[in-house]
């Protein structure tokens, strides 16, 4: 991957305000392939100081995104599962998703989260239709 498709990848999805205001960042591209990182601060943690299960899951929406439109865009979520293995322990989370199955039309994906501490935190799974 050339850093110049890098920084395109990047300036275009930061027009994805939810995920980027709340910190997501892309790292890594390949072929039907993402990585995002997101630094947790107080904003991301619910009433007893967890991290809340929306911030795994938007990091995980934001990858999948990612990894699914960044070569031709068009790909949106059908439905997804997510399943929260452990609690967050460190300071930033990171997310990778990758094509499991790319079809005509519909594509499934699986996303998995690690915290920066090496605990992996949770497995989004999500199927795409292509529509364009």
């Amino acid at each position: 991957m050339e850093a110049d498709s890098l920084k395109r990848v990047q300036e275009f999805f930061a027009k994805d305000r939810f995920a980027t205001d709340n910190g997501a960042v892309i790292e890594e591209i390949g072929e039907h392939y993402a990585k995002c990182r997101m630094k947790l601060g107080e904003g991301h943690r619910n009433a007893v100081g967890a991290v809340m299960g929306g911030v795994c899951f938007t990091l995980a929406d934001f990858t999948f995104a990612v990894a699914a439109n960044w070569q031709k865009a068009g790909v949106v979520s059908l439905s997804s599962n997510i399943t929260y293995l452990g609690a967050v322990h460190g300071g930033e989370l990171i997310a990778e998703a990758a094509c499991v199955k790319e079809g005509r039309t519909t594509n499934f994906y699986q996303i998995d989260i690690w915290d920066d501490m090496g605990s992996h935190v949770a497995v989004v799974t999500t199927t795409g239709y292509r529509k364009a």
